[in-house]
Parts: C-alpha cells; structure tokens; sequence
C-alpha cells in the first residue's frame, strides 16, 4: 500500500494486532491494511468533542463555510489517482470506475459549497399592523452517517458536504469492507482546514454497537443511512426513542424496461451501463429487465453479445470492466439466485458460473417470470433477468409490484408514453432513455421500503436544517 499511493493519506491504518480491523481486496482476497477498532467509550467522547466543535463551525458565516468545501474539493481532485486506487483496492471496482465515483463523490462538495450560501429564510405577510413575522433556517446540530462498502467515498461526500455547509458537525461510520476510503477523504478534509471534530470516521468490530449509539444518543440529532432495508427498519425505531431526524436511502430493485418502439441500440448501451457498474453492486442498477414480445429477440441477442465483451479481472487491470463481489457471502449469494432461477425453469444466454476467487461471470437469464426468486428480490451481482411482457399496463403492474421505490428505467420512442408512463411507476427516479441517473444537481431519493429523504441537489441541504419561526410584536 505505501508503494502504491500517498502515505499521508492513511494516517489511520495501524499495525496488526487483536483489536485491529483488517481490510480485505476481494480480488486477491489478501490484507491490505488495518484499521483500529474505536471502542464505545471512546465514541462517546468523540460525540461530546463533534458537539463542542459544532457550537463554534455553526457561528462561521456560510461563505467561511463554503471556503473550506471549495478547498477540499479541489484537493480531492488533486489526488483523484489515489483515492481511485485506494477504493480500488479495497473495494474491487475497476479502477475507471473509482476514478468516476472520486469525481462524483467531490461534485458534492462544490455543489453544497454554494447551495450553504443559499438556506434563506422568509418574512411572512404580518396578520396584524403590530406584528411582524419572519423564518430563519438553522443547523440542526450533530449529524451523524452509517455508509455502505458499494460507493464508499460518493456516499460520505453526498451526506457530510450539506451537513458541514450547513453548518453541522459530522461523524461517519463507513463499512468495515471500506474504511481506507472515508479516512483518506477526512484527511484531505483537514488538509483543507476543517477542524478535526468536525469531520469525524469511527470503526468498530461491531456495526451494531455504533449505530446504537448513533440512535439513541441525546446529543445526535440527526441520523443519515444508506443500506438494506432491513437495517434501516431497525434503525428508524431505534432513532424513534430519541425522537431524532432521519433520513433512509434503502433497498431497491430497480425495473430496466424496453418497449416496442425504443432505440434498440441505446437500449442495450443504457442497459449495460446500469446492470453491470460496480459488478452489479448499487442500489439503483437495474435489477429486472421487462422487454416487449415484438423487440424481445432483438434485445437479447444485442444485450448478450454486447455483455460478452465484458471483461472480468482484478480491478487494477487495465481494460477490466467487472471486478469481484464484494466478499464471500455476496457471491454464495449471487450463484443461489442463479442456480434457484435456472431449477424454477429460466434458461443461461449466458454465463452463470461462478469463478475463482470472489468473480461471477457476467450473466444473461431469458424465459424469467415475474414470480421467480430473482425477479421478487434486490439483487446485488452481475446477472440480468429478462421478462417478456405484452401490454403497457400489464408492465406498469409489474414494474410496481415490489416493497421497493428508489429506481427505475425505461426506453421508448414515443412522448406520450413516456409522460404516461413514468407518472404511474411507483419509484423516487425514473431514467427515461438513459440509464445512469445520478448527479449531484438532482435529488435523489425513494419512495415505499426504498426509504424517505432525498440527497444531492437543492433538497439536499434541507435534511440538515431546522426551520425557525420568529414573531415580533408590540411594534
């Protein structure tokens, strides 16, 4: 590791030793690092450290603020190579694919940097000659953030860059799979002058004992979480003793649909990019394909052709495009939906075997029905099942049948359709001939299971703000 990126980013790892956490590369499945393990008592400090800083980061002015934003930004994009290869490592991803997410993850900083010189207030209409009424937005005081392994920088960035702007002190706990990330990120942020507990990463063996802290602790007031559904579930009832804000970006299983009058072509170049980024590990890429009887063939055969160009490999590797699963559990995971989708009657265009190590081939399953396993379920892997469909509301049923909100994706030819189309499915965003969708200008979101809250754009902000009335009388 100190051969291959900039020691100074990881003044955090630390020697092997009982209580260190190791970080594994899932496509060696070797070491990389240890982290140490933050103990609960020590959390609990580091908590009363974030609210003091915060009483002092909330008197700043927003321009104070954005200053350091800016600054941490352009030293994100300074060292871009790094952190891409740092993320790589530890993660799995291609290294082009890190390199993107370093790029998407600092867009936050520079896009919060601004909107924190915009939380304006209001003066209200008076409803007597004697009064006078106005608003003003305030922080709401310590945040803090549980982030998932899959987007290990992007998902810190797009919480802490609104939290700080709007002048909240910060403290995250990353996944144990990808810790190098958040600490190399935190360390360019105080590089660029944030105060140390201000910004503040803690790891701890146990997951569950720091979000009981993150939950319940009277001085966190509010709680941002990415993940499972299930986890999040569990989360919103423990943060209800406390009554504490939240906000929940949660499971999804995303529709990818094609109808008879779509760009065949940009079908099958939209469905690649959203099925198979990060090996087919994110919340929003399609999860089940809906493709209309008449363009079915068509599809399939330029789907799976274009699929097998895809290259599997160790994510350093130049021209890799599919890296590993994340960690043995997600790839016994992966192979039981295909092996229990093939027994329950779909048939392999392609792929479906496992590989050494953590890899799965890239994987096309056709002949799939809506009341299979593999179409009822979030499924985070490289494999595409494909449901033939007749009718637009026989799709549209389909498409909504699932606990699910966060994402969807389709492909037509036709406006009105389109209009029709994307106002009735049941989802928080909807890709409309396009197939990736994320940007920091737009909120981002789901709706049912997938969660409440939304991320990113102008919205952003606005989860970290508390909106106070003030009313003047006697005048």
């Amino acid at each position: 590791m100190e051969q291959i990126v900039n020691k100074s980013l990881l003044n955090a790892t630390c020697d092997a030793n009982d209580d260190a956490i190791a970080v594994i590369n899932p496509a060696t499945e070797q070491v990389v690092a240890y982290i140490p393990s933050i103990s609960s008592s020590e959390i609990l400090k580091l908590v009363e450290k974030s609210k003091q800083a915060q009483k002092l980061w909330q008197q700043k002015t927003a321009a104070e603020r954005s200053k350091v934003l800016e600054t941490w930004y352009q030293l994100m994009m300074d060292n871009a190579d790094d952190l891409a290869r740092i993320m790589t490592l530890e993660q799995g991803k291609p290294l082009a694919e890190s390199k993107g997410e370093v790029n998407y993850g600092a867009s936050f900083l520079k896009w919060f940097a601004e909107e924190g010189k915009r939380t304006y207030g209001e003066v209200i209409p008076e409803p007597a000659s004697s009064k006078r009424i106005m608003t003003i937005r305030q922080p709401v005081g310590v945040a803090a953030a549980i982030t998932p392994w899959n987007f290990p920088i992007a998902m810190i960035t797009r919480k802490a860059a609104p939290a700080l702007a709007a002048g909240c002190s910060f403290m995250v706990k990353p996944a144990n799979q990808t810790p190098l990330s958040a600490y190399a990120t935190a360390e360019l942020a105080y590089q660029a002058g944030l105060p140390r507990d201000l910004l503040i990463v803690v790891n701890n063996h146990s997951s569950v004992a720091v979000g009981d802290i993150f939950c319940t602790h009277d001085d966190i007031k509010k709680l941002s979480f990415t993940g499972s559904t299930e986890v999040g579930r569990h989360l919103i009832k423990q943060s209800a003793e406390t009554i504490k804000r939240t906000s929940m970006e949660l499971g999804g299983n995303a529709p990818f649909i094609v109808f008879d009058d779509a760009n065949i072509d940009d079908a099958v170049e939209g469905a690649i990019a959203s099925k198979f980024r990060n090996a087919g590990q994110t919340c929003v890429c399609a999860n089940r394909f809906y493709v209309q009887d008449a363009v079915y063939d068509e599809f399939v055969e330029k789907f799976t052709q274009a699929v097998a160009k895809l290259k599997v490999g160790d994510g350093l590797e130049e021209g890799v495009t599919i890296g590993p699963l994340v960690d043995s559990r997600a790839k016994e995971s992966v192979m039981g939906y295909i092996s229990t989708a093939i027994e329950q009657g779909a048939k392999v265009a392609m792929g479906g075997q496992g590989l050494d190590g953590l890899f799965v081939e890239p994987t096309v399953l056709t002949d799939v029905t809506q009341d299979m396993d593999i179409v009822q379920t979030e499924l985070f892997g490289p494999v595409a099942p494909i449901v033939r469909f007749s009718d637009d509301q026989e799709l549209v049923e389909k498409a909504n049948d699932t606990i699910y909100g966060l994402a969807s994706y389709f492909y037509t030819g036709s406006i009105p359709r389109a209009f029709h189309i994307a106002e009735q499915l049941e989802y928080g965003m909807v890709g409309i001939n396009e197939g990736l969708i994320s940007t920091e200008v737009a909120p981002f979101g789901g709706v049912k299971q997938s969660g409440f809250g939304r991320e990113g754009a102008k919205q952003g902000i606005d989860e970290y703000l508390n909106i106070k009335y003030m009313c003047f009388g006697g005048l």
